[in-house]
């Protein structure tokens, strides 16, 4: 056995990290759940993380409540609604297990696959996958549109995108780390999480059903994270005004050399305007597009350049300020 399987045969820590908005309904059944499957996995410790992203319901009302009766429950209460990728980074920051685990707390992602995270994990793994066979629980619209997501991410990017995996995987410690060092306020967490590398393998599984409550994520809001995620790991949509802006360019000069030919050759006519406005409203449209991919880009520098915090921490219920973190420092 090599030395760094074998480190990895010690009682190991495991952390669960598990953004939290409007989850009152899902919280008690989520707790139960995986801390039953928790407790089964012999020789292993654990924590759960609870980050709660600013919810207007009674998220925070239960999350405490499980603070208090359970010594393995930690919750980060965020100052106000920050955004998941946000509050996934918060958790990343207050784990501090030997193996990290984010998770949502939908019970979509089987809680079972623990048990075959830290076999591949124990095997020298530092990143095990959980890849989704079967999205019939997903709308027909969201299956297509994250398909095609995943394919033009993959093209356009330096960093591919794995398929029908999400946020749900065991990564190391030192996966973590790494994690934690990018400075970057931008974050495209599953872009990030490619990145980073490291020895990987994936396992498949088949996505539940919602136990309760409702999804959190419009079709605005998955949209706007595509435009993140393509933006935050390609510079393709700005080369492509360059080629698009060539193309125009050479269109009108063979075509200004027609007009001259044929004028040579028949004389003047008088043209008609309405090919004329159809082709400034064309042009305008293009360049307004154009502007407005340069902007996003310019717009992401804005945000990089202030160097805001990603998030504020409003309070801690079920442990100390974590050793993960300076111990006064609630911002990052």
């Amino acid at each position: 056995m090599s030395s760094m399987s074998a480190s990895r045969t010690c009682t190991p820590l495991i952390s669960l990290v598990v953004p939290c908005y409007n989850e009152s309904a899902m919280v008690g059944l989520f707790h139960e759940e995986v801390s039953r499957q928790l407790r089964s996995l012999q020789g292993v410790g654990y924590e759960l993380v609870f980050v709660n992203d600013g919810s207007r319901d009674r998220t925070l009302d239960h999350l405490r409540e499980l603070a208090e009766r359970d010594p393995h429950v930690i919750v980060i209460d965020l100052a106000r609604n920050f955004g998941k990728e946000a509050a996934l980074t918060a958790g990343l920051f207050e784990a501090v297990g030997d193996v990290v685990v984010p998770m949502d707390a939908d019970l979509q992602d089987p809680p079972e696959l623990l048990v075959e995270f830290l076999a591949h994990w124990r095997n020298g793994y530092d990143v095990v996958l959980a890849r989704r066979v079967d999205r019939s629980a997903d709308g027909l619209l969201k299956r297509s549109t994250a398909h095609w997501f995943y394919r033009l991410h993959s093209r356009i990017s330096d960093v591919a995108l794995p398929e029908n995996v999400g946020d749900f995987r065991l990564m190391d410690r030192k996966v973590v780390d790494a994690l934690k060092a990018l400075p970057e306020r931008h974050r495209f967490m599953k872009g990030l999480f490619a990145w980073v590398g490291h020895r990987t393998t994936v396992i498949d599984y088949v996505r539940s059903p919602r136990a309760a409550g409702t999804t959190k994520f419009s079709g605005w809001k998955l949209w706007n994270l595509a435009l993140e995620g393509i933006t935050s790991f390609s510079t393709l949509p700005l080369r492509v005004w360059t080629y698009l802006g060539a193309l125009i360019a050479s269109v009108s000069i063979l075509y200004a050399g027609f007009i001259v030919i044929r004028t040579l050759l028949f004389g003047a006519d008088v043209p008609g305007y309405a090919s004329l406005l159809t082709s400034i409203l064309l042009l305008s449209g293009i360049q307004l597009i154009g502007i407005g991919v340069v902007g996003e880009y310019v717009g992401r520098i804005y945000t990089e350049s202030k160097q805001r915090p990603l998030y504020l921490i409003q309070a801690r219920y079920g442990r100390g300020p974590s050793s993960a973190l300076p111990q006064t420092q609630d911002e990052v």
